[in-house]
């Protein structure tokens, strides 16, 4: 088992794990709201949506991009089954930027979709700005 004063942590996605480590603190976008985790708390499963991760561990701050998933915590040892998770590193800006654009063109075009595909372009709006401010943010602390 983990330090009691720290998480032991593992996510993982259909392809690979995407970090193990240990942390003091896990901040996600669950079904509902947002839910942070300290060491020591309770048991609990949720169901990730489409947002940021943000993990702590003392001063270093790690956030990943995730597109939907499960978390699982019991006794200081937390488990993220993700669709996809992406660290600011792995985010292509100007990539994430055009798909952005992509998709608020494609919103302009509202009168000719029905609702199933305005949605699916309102995803990928959501997930491409998301994309952007995690990539930004990581940029923005390496310095460049």
């Amino acid at each position: 088992m983990a330090d009691a004063k720290k998480i032991q942590l593992k996510i993982v996605s259909p392809e690979k794990v995407i970090l193990e480590r240990e942390i003091y603190q896990a901040t996600l976008p669950v079904v509902g709201g947002i839910v942070t985790i300290l060491p020591n708390h309770r048991s609990y499963i949720g169901a990730l949506k489409t947002g940021e991760i943000v993990l702590k561990d003392g001063a270093e701050e790690v956030d990943l991009a995730v597109t939907g998933g499960f978390v699982e915590f019991n006794k200081n040892e937390m488990t993220i089954l993700a669709d996809n998770a992406q660290h600011g590193h792995e985010i292509d800006l100007k990539e994430a930027e055009d798909a952005r654009k992509r998709a608020e063109e494609l919103m302009k075009q509202r009168h000719t979709m029905d609702d199933m595909e305005y949605a699916t372009v309102a995803a990928e709006l959501e997930l491409a700005l998301l994309r952007i401010k995690i990539a930004k943010r990581h940029h923005s602390r390496m310095g460049r």
